[in-house]
This record gives structure tokens, sequence and C-alpha cells, in this order.
């Protein structure tokens, strides 16, 4: 009999949490499978090289289901707004993900452009009033509040609520702590006060205008389409996926401004700023995992079995910087000429709904940040600055001086 022996990465070893880019890369040398090891939850199976996790991401016999999430305790009566999209798979996904899908193409991001440049220069002019002393944390007073305030006008929150979903959003960002069981029932009457809104608006304007509206225009043509508690679910779960944004500007920030020679390159050439926004996500992308799937039958993967109802993940860091695909991956080139493409937003039929509208508002975010601080820059190492969390490449803070 055959025995596979795989490398095993512990999640919790300090030498993880500190540089998940090499400790995955070695695993990704070694072998095209490794184990992850996760106390409490048992060894999870990973794809280490680009065209293992791309093909896995495909796959029909890995699905997401909601074991594939960490959820905490919710009142009983949030209960039925719990189960998102993303835990969902087959017809059921597609039909839900169908009707929002419009509103998050490349055309519509770009259409939305002149909106998020507004309120990206809202939030610059007020930096300055943030500064205690000569420093300003970008990540709390700019990368935080930014994507919220987009995905809010995005999809029709009312302005006057907003400043509760930034709160909202906070306690989701900090991670599945009391303070985001707190927040849950907060968000779910959030959502339903936002669609009674917008459904009392509707009655009184043609053109939907947002992705609410037009979900309550569906509803009301054809309720069998899309129910109360879907249309709920939908709200909040959009508005608070619309933060991914905030980790990938943040982390953008702090690799340009810590490699001299590439930011030089997009101040003295702003046309290269969409193709290094790519890079930045394929280099320093806050997706380090993806989100489990789990095994619907046995599967042969590399000479192993991966037995049915097996958790299995992506190790997008090490693929991301696969030398397979990537020439001197470990490099940050923001004109790299574009290639096979990164898995930042992951693949198949789980693609990031959102990445058209993140890649324009990091790319406005970045451009408008250059272009008002020419003399930008860190105020803190970025490697004093990190969150340690095996799962997501982020910052704890972003202390800059302007």
């Amino acid at each position: 009999m055959l025995v596979i022996t795989l490398p095993e990465v512990d999640l919790t070893d300090p030498e993880v949490l500190a540089d998940p880019f090499t400790t995955y890369g070695r695993a990704r040398e070694r072998a095209p499978l490794a184990r992850l090891l996760i106390p409490g939850l048992g060894p999870i199976w990973a794809l280490t090289r680009h065209d293992g996790a791309r093909a896995m991401l495909g796959d029909a016999r890995f699905e997401l289901t909601a074991d594939s999430f960490m959820r905490p305790q919710v009142p009983d009566d949030c209960l039925p707004y719990m189960r998102t999209m993303s835990e969902m798979s087959g017809p059921e996904h597609a039909r839900l993900r169908k009707l929002v899908a419009p509103a998050f193409t490349p055309r519509r991001a770009a259409e939305f452009r002149p909106r998020m440049e507004a309120i990206v220069d809202a939030l610059i002019d007020d930096l300055p009033a943030h500064a205690d002393g000569e420093q300003v944390d970008l990540l709390r007073h700019f990368a935080r509040p930014l994507p919220m305030d987009v995905i809010c006008a995005l999809v029709g929150i009312p302005e006057e609520d907003r400043p509760r979903w930034r709160e909202w959003g906070a306690s989701v960002v900090a991670g599945a702590g009391q303070d985001f069981a707190r927040a849950i029932p907060g968000i779910m009457a959030g959502a339903r006060d936002a669609v009674a809104a917008r459904r009392a608006r509707s009655r009184q304007e043609d053109d939907p205008g947002d992705v609410l509206g037009e979900l309550v225009r569906v509803q009301a043509e054809d309720g069998d389409r899309l129910s109360d508690t879907e249309i709920v679910t939908m709200v909040w779960h959009l508005v608070l996926a619309g933060q991914t944004p905030t980790n990938l500007i943040a982390n953008a920030v702090a690799a340009l401004l810590s490699h001299p020679d590439q930011l030089a390159a997009v101040r003295s050439d702003p046309a290269l700023m969409p193709g290094a926004v790519e890079e930045l996500i394929r280099w320093c992308g806050p997706s380090l995992l993806a989100v489990p799937r789990h095994a619907r039958q046995d599967v042969e993967l590399y000479g192993a079995t991966v037995p049915k109802g097996a958790k299995v993940t992506a190790l997008i860091a090490a693929a991301n910087r696969d030398p397979r695909v990537f020439a001197d991956p470990d490099r940050l080139d923001v004109g790299r000429t574009p290639g096979a493409g990164h898995l930042g937003f992951a693949h198949g039929p789980h693609f990031c709904l959102g990445a058209s509208l993140a890649r324009v508002q990091t790319q406005v975010a970045l451009t408008a940040l250059l272009r008002r601080f020419p003399r930008l820059a860190m105020a803190a190492p970025p490697e004093e600055l990190r969150a340690p969390d095996p799962g997501t490449w982020r910052l704890a803070a972003l202390p800059v001086t302007l």
C-alpha cells in the first residue's frame, strides 16, 4: 500500500503567523498537497500550487456549506437570516447570485468610479483632522470607512443609517468575538429597515438606481424569485462582504511605501495603476487561505484519498507565489506583464462577486493618496503592525505621516 507523506503546517506556529508566505511556500515546494493543523478543528487538506488550487476552487466535488464558516451565537430570531449565498451551491446559489451580479460587473464598477472618487476625496479631506501630531492611522480613518461608504452607496443604504453600518462593520472586521455577536441583532434589524425604506421609496420612483431598489422591484414583480428572508439576508451580506477592500488597500499602501522603486514607478506613470493593483493583490492580498470546502465524495488528489466530508482549502498565499506560474514570484513588480491570473478573489462559482468593485476602489484610493500626499511615509515598520492571523494578511493599524 502506498503511503503518502504530506507536509504539515501548524497554523498556530509563530513562524507561520509572522511570515505565512515563506512557510506556505516551503510546503508548496515539498508537495502539491499539504495538511493544515488547527487545534480543536482537526486537519484540513490544502492545495499548495496554483494549478491544483485553481482546479479545486472550480470543482463541484468540493462545496461550501454552513460548516465552512465560523458562526457566532445569535438570537433565535436572527437565525433565518444567517444562511447567505456563500453557504449555498448549485442552482440555489446561482439563482441568488444572478439577481445581484449585474450590479457588480466591470462596467458597473467603472460607471460607479466618480461616486468612489467623491467618497475618497471626502475621507482624504478629513485626514488632517484625525492626525495625532504628525501621524494619522490610515486604516482607521481611510481604509476601513471607505469600502463601507462605497458599498452602502451602491446597495442603497439610507445615508443617515451609514454611521451605524460603519460601527457594525468594524465589529465584524475585528473577528467573531463578543462585539461581533452583540452586533448581529442590530445588523439584521438594520437590513430589515433598509428594505422597508427602499420599498416605500420604490412606490414613488420608476428607476431603482441601486442594488436594493432592483431587488425590491424583482420581488414585487415575482415574489417566488426572492423571499422576504432572502432579501434581508442579501442586504446585510452584501454590505458586510463589501468591506473586502479594507485590508487590500492597507496592505497595498504599506507595500508601496516599503518599496521606494515601485512607489516611484506608479507615481511617475499613473497608467501603471490597474496592473499595479493586480500585482499587489497577488503579492500582498489579504486572503492567505480560501474558505474551506467540504468533499462531497471520496476524491483522489495527488495520490492521496481525501475522504467524503473532509475540509479542503487552497493556500492562496502559496499559489499566488508559485514559481511554476509567476517569474521571480517573491518580488513585487508593479510593471509585471499579466499572465496566469492570481487567485486573490478565489475562482469558480464562488469567485468574489465584488472583485471589479474592489479593483476600481483600490485604484481610486491609491491614486488619490499618492497625488494628495507626495511625502506620504510609514510611521512604523509594517512587520510591527501585523495582526496575528494565519488566514488573513492584515494590519492592526497603519500609522503614516502625511
